[in-house]
């Protein structure tokens, strides 16, 4: 089970979006996660242990990002 996250990460869930995509964008982090669906843009919030479970893979990080606005 994944447990770090980022705000831009691309995650790819276990269960498709009724669109077709399981990709989805982290738009906002807490003990709630909000994500976007890349496929259609559909929003959607979840419990942290719920996304965190439903998660398979991070397909595009966004670390390098963050620690260039932090310099």
């Amino acid at each position: 089970m994944i447990t770090s996250f980022n705000l831009g990460d691309i995650v790819e869930t276990r269960k498709g979006h009724p669109c077709g995509s399981n990709n989805w964008e982290i738009i906002r982090l807490g003990a709630d996660i909000k994500i976007k669906c890349v496929g259609c843009g559909r929003i959607v919030m979840l419990q942290r242990v719920k996304f965190e479970k439903s998660v398979k893979k991070i397909v595009k990080s966004n670390v390098i990002a963050e620690k260039s606005l932090a310099e």
